[in-house]
Order: structure tokens, then sequence, then C-alpha cells
């Protein structure tokens, strides 16, 4: 049995134009992880007429950290220095399913990438009560999964705040919100 990873690629300023240009090796890339997948998809900016890329987020079930580190650093636009920075953290899947088993579909709705960064004692270990809106939830834990070091989720929500509100902010040394989308080769 493997191990659950979430990988956040965050974009460098500037690099749309060579993202874009590499776009079928970066898909090529996946598609070798489309069985270990739970999760992908790219954040974006919050302009609404044009949103940019301005990250790739990638949830996979690989057999230890030392896959995780060479599914992160091996990949093509991280290769090139489309990337400034990777968080890579040991992730458990609480809700047990893929993005695709999400029952509120692929489309439809706003959907956000929340990142709570860790300071202390764990939190919000169970998943929430209202759990129809969440696509992915789970602790961002160490390699060794002993200690907790945050909470990441994907969710349907109707706007930043309310995505953040799924997360105890006090327990938090920061929570993060990034415009997100259903990733993936498109059909």
């Amino acid at each position: 049995m493997g191990m659950e990873f979430l990988c956040y690629h965050r974009d460098r300023p500037g690099s749309m134009p060579l993202r874009d240009e590499l776009l079928e090796e970066h898909w090529s890339y996946m598609d070798q992880y489309a069985k270990e997948m739970i999760a992908r998809g790219p954040t974006l900016t919050d302009d609404g007429d044009t949103p940019t890329a301005t990250g790739s987020v990638h949830i996979v079930d690989l057999p230890d950290p030392a896959a995780a580190r060479a599914f992160a650093f091996d990949e093509p636009n991280y290769q090139a220095g489309v990337y400034r920075d990777v968080l890579l953290r040991r992730w458990r899947n609480t809700l047990g399913r893929t993005m695709w088993d999400f029952p509120g579909g692929r489309t439809g709705g706003n959907r956000y990438l929340v990142l709570g960064l860790g300071a202390g004692q764990a939190a919000d270990l169970a998943v929430p009560s209202d759990r129809g809106e969440l696509i992915a939830y789970g602790p961002l834990l160490s390699d060794d999964g002993a200690t907790w070091l945050g909470t990441a989720a994907l969710v349907r929500a109707p706007d930043p705040d309310t995505a953040r509100a799924i997360l105890t902010p006090d327990r938090y040394a920061d929570i993060e919100v990034h415009n997100w989308q259903f990733g993936g080769r498109p059909s």
C-alpha cells in the first residue's frame, strides 16, 4: 500500500508562456501517474476575465517519500523553471475518494484549494460535518506521517471566505485560499 502526497507547484511570475509551451509534456508526464492520481488541477488568478495559472496541485498515491520527490522534481515544468517553489507534504485522504468521484461533478460553482499551514497541536483532523462540498480533504503530515503540519482541502464554495471557513483560523500560522479547477487532459 502506498502513501498519499500533496504537491503544490507555485508558478514563477511571468512563466505562463513557458507553461503553455510545455503543456503537452506536462500532460504526458502526468499520464504516467493516472492510476495514482487522487486530484489534480491548476490554481488560477481571481481576476475573472482572463484566468491565468498561478500553480498546479497534484495529490497522488505513491510508494514512499523518495517517489514523491521524484514525481515533484522530475516534472517537466519544474525542470524548465516554470515554478518558483514546491510544497510537498504527505497527506491523508480522509474522504477516501478521488476528485472524479466528487458528487458535484467537474463543473459548476467556484472551486478552491485551501491550505492551512500548521502551528502547534493538530487541528481539523475530522472531516467537517458538511462534507457535501468537499472534493478532497486531509491533514498535511511529515514524511513519516507522525507529525501534523497542516490541512489541505479542495472545496466548492460560493467565495474564498466561505472556503477558508472550513478550517479553524486560530490553529494555523497561515491559511491560503487559491482559485482552483479540475485538471487533466481535456477529453
